[in-house]
Formats: C-alpha cells, sequence, structure tokens
C-alpha cells in the first residue's frame, strides 16, 4: 500500500474518466497476446454482430482496477468484479470515454484484524452501463 486514505461507509467517491482509443487496444491486444480482430477491425466486429470495434473486457476491467487504485491510495485488491453487460465501442476517429464511480458500501474489520472496505461501483460508457453489479473489496489496513 503507498498511503492509507480515510473512508467512510455512504462516501461517494470522485468519479474517474478513462479515454480509450483504437491505439490502446492494439496495445493492450499486444500485451495481452489477445488478437481477437474484433477489437481492431471494424468490418469483422460489425459482421458478428456487434455495433462496432469494442474494448477488451479485461482492458475495461483494468480501467475499473486503476480507479479503485487512486481511491484508496494503492491498497491491497482482495476481490474485484461485475458482470459484463454491454461492450465499449471504440469509435475509429475518437476516443470513448468509459466512466467509474464509486461508493463506499461496507468498512469492517475481520477476524484478522484486516480493515476491509467494499466499493459499490458503477462503470459506463456514453452513459450506458458496460457492468452489471461491479463491487470491490479491499484491504485498506492490517490488523498486524
Amino acid at each position: 500500500m503507498t498511503e492509507t486514505i480515510a473512508l467512510a461507509e455512504g462516501q461517494v467517491l470522485e468519479p474517474r474518466e478513462f479515454e480509450v482509443t483504437r491505439a490502446d487496444l492494439v496495445r493492450y491486444a499486444a500485451a495481452s497476446g489477445d488478437g481477437n480482430p474484433i477489437h481492431q477491425d471494424e468490418q469483422v466486429a460489425r459482421s458478428v454482430g456487434l455495433p462496432g470495434v469494442i474494448a477488451h473486457g479485461m482492458y475495461t476491467m483494468a480501467l475499473v482496477a486503476r480507479a479503485v487504485e487512486e481511491w484508496t491510495g494503492g491498497a491491497e485488491v482482495r476481490r474485484l468484479g461485475g458482470k459484463f453487460t454491454s461492450p465499449v465501442v471504440v469509435p475509429a476517429d475518437e476516443p470513448a470515454r468509459v466512466r467509474v464511480q464509486g461508493t463506499v458500501k461496507e468498512v469492517a474489520v475481520d477476524d484478522a484484524g484486516d480493515t476491509l472496505v467494499t466499493l459499490a461501483l458503477e462503470v459506463t460508457c456514453g452513459g450506458t452501463k458496460v457492468l452489471g453489479m461491479p463491487r470491490a473489496v479491499v484491504r485498506v489496513s492490517t490488523g498486524a
């Protein structure tokens, strides 16, 4: 952990917004090994029924993790998840904007004395939710 940040139940966290470009998708594909053409080729994406080139789901989750890291000062992420409900469509001529909002749902101490914070998240692109029921649980302090 880099720094301790005080978080309180009910606290609404400052939204984070991330731009996603097609160049980002090319770099992510190279780094991850996921060369599926729906993430880079408009014609292929449309041929399989998508509205256009879409971001990798795990790239979207990485943006969520980045927001959580910023809000918690780099606290250890114990759990991070959600259900992919809509794709992040990335136009050729402008970036897509992924917005991550969060609310502190619970601050609790576990059996080991660690302080765990549960964040309820909302992840949208163009006003459309792209993740269903996203949540994160982070350890903000240890009992030791």
